[in-house]
């Protein structure tokens, strides 16, 4: 921590005063330190046997001398003090929850040490904290010294020459050995593959591991003091659900489980997309949530008809669509199919290709199910239509003779009406399992974990780029073990509770092959996908193939408000590129992100050089796109959109039934006892509520986009000022968004459910609100 001299002069007439009362003890600095305990790392009996039995626990500190240098040491470093320790920390008023606690602590004076510049802490207790401030009272020569940690920022270059040393130490200690346990207590950052979901013990529970070869490339992962072979995870059973809950589920997720609103446990509150009116999701519904609802990030422009495959066809066969231009001709507002096209008036939403070379594998489980393709049409007014849904399985007698499909087109009544509604039930079953293990889970959670641990790494706290990005790693890491632990590993959550099941991980390993990490920035995105083209006079230097698409529209304006805040930022700092290519923490961390972070995609050519101020603010404005406004236009929305199950099924449990068969006379008399046969059962159902419920929750600690949890973050005043017009900028945005939301002739805004778009709206308040914009993955 680094220290700033106070000027306010309020403040110096109290050090004047001060000054006066410790003349009778010039042979003592006397401090306070401000900090906040850890909640509940030990329950209250373990925690007072540790007080009382254990041994006697201290925090110490030492000043560090920003003028005068160790002549001991061999190397330039900042003369350290005696230690000294907080006074009254195992006090029995020491409290047990996590408020700031006040503590004192006396330093001897030391000549040789002159002004402090930093300091040393050192925690030997049981129980964590976060330190917030230490104020030293009565220095000599200097008067009143109040370090506000984390708070001062350098580039290496321009360290204070007693303090570079300590610099580079902390940065050592944090990388660690790579070698040996690692436990709770340690401050170590280091890598590891995915190597802790299966269970080796139990033959239904094994499962490959990610990353480090070409068959399952993966992000890295932080390493921890799991073991790998004994129990992999946490896996729950069919029967007694709730008692199994209880009793396997860690606390931070039971707590959530066993409601604290004084509803009874799986009573759940209305699903916004259902809360106006229940009998209003229908075609046009089914086609806005691609544009406007929870997973607004895969449909695609058509650009050929019908659709061709990339499958290898020497293992797949005929992968290429079945639809004819007799399935749409007589719907396209009298356009020719090649006119539609060229209009930019069809689009897309493919789950075929990721799905179908698993298929096989998926539909030897409990799952029966499609990969799909579905066409749609741009009408006048701005929403869309479905036109045509392909529905493929592989041929029975191998893969390698093609996909097996049928086309089915919209239909209102009688078997025909409910094959239509079937058929989309298996898009929505293709979606929800794509949309949660790759666009959520690996396309936010998984790709930026390697980030956190480089910036831990490679760049010291007192680093700008640290500073900058450090808000929007808050809590992932502990979010990602926590997930590995329950929901993504073999016999977890999120295999109960999405149609890949137990190939769930594997097909986001083969999903993140097609990664491409500067086609993580929104612009990039739409127009890779064929939602936008290139057009320099347009705001964002794109144009929007369809105006009325809610996700875009507002994320392109925090996008470019997080863009221009980055800008700001890095331009304070870096006057040039030769302070970017000179800035050997920040080439490190670069290089170090590319080859052990994402070592599986080290070689790829897309990957930025890190040499010009361009690309610094292209790669952090990426970043926090990804952490903050991606994952939540991702996640925020799962339980208003998908908390009932009847419109988007996770899960399929049966395929269409063949003509002549006592399940299709079933389909044609009692249509709706079908489809309930057809979609996830209800212990699954209640299971998979459960878990969208608690995903899509705001807490009570969250620190929004355009928010930092202390204003004093820095104390370079220009920064600030930038951070102010950020914030300002986002709150603009979030009135410009409510008012295009009162717009009717914005129909993909609120859609026949009559449900407001608000996912990207930055602000928010406690519990399922549809809206807001943490700035991290912590949820």
């Amino acid at each position: 921590c680094l220290s700033r001299k106070a000027v306010d002069p309020v403040m110096e007439e109290e050090d004047r005063n001060r000054r006066m009362r410790y003349e009778t003890d010039e042979r003592r600095i006397k401090g306070t330190v401000v900090l906040m305990k850890k909640k509940n790392l030990l329950n209250f009996e373990e925690r007072l046997d540790s007080r009382i039995f254990g041994p006697d626990r201290k925090v110490s500190l030492q000043l560090i001398s920003a003028v005068n240098g160790d002549t001991d040491a061999k190397e330039l470093r900042g003369k350290l003090g005696k230690p000294a320790q907080l006074e009254d920390w195992n006090s029995e008023n020491t409290p047990l929850k996590s408020e700031d606690s006040t503590f004192s602590v006396t330093f001897d004076r030391d000549e040789e040490i002159g002004v402090p510049g930093a300091f040393l802490i050192k925690n030997y207790d049981y129980d964590e904290f976060y330190l917030k401030t230490l104020t030293l009272e009565a220095v000599p020569g200097h008067g009143r010294l109040h370090f506000i940690c984390n708070s001062w920022t350098y580039l290496p270059s321009r360290t204070p020459p007693a303090l570079q040393y300590y610099r580079g130490e902390e940065l050592v200690n944090l990388r660690g050995t790579g070698t040996g346990k690692l436990e709770e207590s340690d401050r170590v950052y280091d890598y590891d593959l995915y190597n802790d979901l299966g269970n080796p013990d139990n033959a239904n529970h094994v499962r490959p591991i990610l990353g480090g070869s070409t068959e399952f490339p993966y992000p890295r992962r932080g390493r921890t003091g799991r073991p790998l072979s004994k129990k992999g995870g946490i896996p729950i059973p069919d029967n007694n659900l709730l008692e199994s809950i209880r009793e396997r589920i860690p606390f931070e997720m039971i707590k959530e489980l066993l409601r604290s609103d004084r509803e009874r446990p799986f009573k759940f509150p209305l699903p916004q997309v259902i809360k106006e009116d229940k009998s209003a999701w229908a075609d046009e519904e089914f086609a806005r949530e691609m544009l406007a609802g929870v997973n607004p990030v895969v449909i695609c422009g058509l650009k050929e008809f019908p659709p061709t495959s990339k499958l290898d066809p020497k293992l797949y066969g005929n992968q290429n669509s079945s639809m004819t231009k007799e399935h749409i001709k007589d719907h396209l507002d009298g356009l020719t199919v090649d006119e539609a096209m060229e209009n930019n008036r069809l689009f897309i939403l493919d789950h075929h290709e990721a799905l179908m070379p698993y298929l096989r594998q998926i539909n030897t489980t409990s799952t029966r199910t499609y990969a799909t393709r579905t066409l749609l049409f741009l009408k006048r007014d701005g929403t869309l239509t479905p036109l045509a849904i392909e529905l493929s399985f592989p041929h029975d007698k191998g893969d390698q003779l093609g996909a097996v499909s049928r086309v089915q087109t919209p239909a209102e009544k009688g078997a025909e009406g409910t094959i239509w509604d079937l058929a989309k039930a298996y898009v929505a079953v293709n979606d929800s399992g794509y949309h949660q293990l790759v666009c959520h889970w690996l396309h936010t959670h998984a790709v930026t974990e390697p980030f956190i641990i480089a910036t831990n790494r490679q760049l010291s706290v007192l680093h700008p780029v640290y500073k900058l990005l450090h808000p929007h790693f808050r809590d992932t890491m502990n979010i990602n073990a926590l997930g590995r632990q329950t929901l993504i590993n073999a016999g977890g959550i999120l295999e109960r509770t999405v149609f890949p099941g137990k190939f769930a991980m594997e097909i986001s390993a083969v999903m993140y092959r097609d990664w491409v990490f500067p086609e993580q920035a929104l612009p990039a995105d739409l127009v890779k996908r064929g939602m936008a083209v290139e057009d320099s006079k347009s705001p964002h230097g794109i144009r929007l193939l369809i105006e009325a698409y809610p996700y875009a529209v507002d994320g392109l304006k925090i996008w470019s408000a997080i863009r221009t805040w980055v800008e700001d930022y890095c331009s304070f700092y870096y006057k040039n590129d030769e302070v970017i290519q000179e800035d050997h923490e920040l080439q490190s961390w670069w290089e170090e992100v590319k080859n052990k972070g994402h070592p599986d995609k080290k070689h790829e050519s897309w990957w930025p050089k890190m040499q010009t101020r361009e690309e610094l603010v292209e790669t952090c404005t990426i970043i926090i796109w990804i952490t903050s406004a991606l994952h939540e236009a991702v996640n925020v929305g799962q339980y208003p959109y998908r908390g009932y199950p009847l419109t988007r099924p996770a899960m399929s449990r049966r395929l269409i039934p063949k003509h002549g068969t006592p399940e299709y006379d079933e389909l044609e008399k009692d249509p709706e006892k079908a489809y309930l046969k057809t979609i996830t059962v209800q212990i699954q159902s209640i299971l998979g509520i459960s878990l969208i419920e608690i995903l899509s929750k705001h807490s009570s600690d969250e620190v929004v986009l355009g928010q930092r949890d202390t204003s004093e973050w820095t104390t370079d005043m220009e920064p600030l000022k930038a951070f102010g017009r950020f914030g300002k900028r986002l709150k603009a945005i979030e009135q410009e968004i409510t008012e295009m939301n009162k717009e009717e002739r914005y129909k993909n805004r609120i859609g026949p459910v009559r449900m407001l778009y608000t996912l990207l709206q930055p602000s928010t308040e406690l519990g399922l609100t549809g809206k807001g914009i943490p700035n991290s993955v912590s949820i």
